[in-house]
């Protein structure tokens, strides 16, 4: 069988620190936002606890490309710019891509952004180019509290199909 790449975010460990910002920066040379959104999720102003004291919750919802089996960004795109690997890695390539940001509005998970910069869509890349050399995505080791877990989904002996299976994700 075919890899298929992925990530499970344990939202129990992850407390929105932006950690994975920096190291995606760091990484990709950006200068904008990094390839994973983090949503503060709690009460009616969003980045304040829900509930009434002593029981408040409030979580963080890491939101990067998902990678999609059928990427709706893909057919969006008028110059087929947006592909997808075989290990399910969808890319862009930045040649190709006209800054129209059909893609944008097609992504159901608002993952993509635009480089203003560059006039370009950008998205996170799982950091294709680690994997290629059998590393884990920078976000992933940089992760202060082991919170993001990269490997197979295709794979169900891989630690990221059994953690995904365990959450029912």
């Amino acid at each position: 069988m075919a890899k298929k790449y992925g990530f499970v975010i344990d939202l129990d460990r992850c407390t929105g620190c932006q950690t994975y910002n920096v190291a995606c920066k760091m990484e990709n040379g950006l200068d904008m936002v990094s390839g994973i959104r983090v949503e503060t999720v709690g009460g009616p102003q969003r980045d304040t606890p829900a509930g009434k004291y002593p029981n408040l919750s409030m979580y963080y919802l890491p939101i990067p490309c998902m990678h999609c089996s059928d990427p709706p960004c893909l057919p969006s795109c008028p110059t087929e710019a947006i592909y997808q690997r075989q290990d399910g890695i969808v890319l862009i390539d930045n040649e190709k891509c006209n800054g129209c940001l059909e893609c944008l509005d097609a992504c159901p998970y608002n993952a993509l952004l635009y480089n203003s910069a560059k006039d370009k869509a950008w998205k996170c890349t799982l950091c294709f180019h680690r994997v290629d050399q059998r590393l884990e995505p920078f976000c992933v080791l940089c992760c202060e509290m082991e919170a993001i877990f990269f490997g197979d989904i295709s794979d169900p002996s891989n630690q990221v199909s059994q953690l995904a299976d365990q959450r029912k994700a």
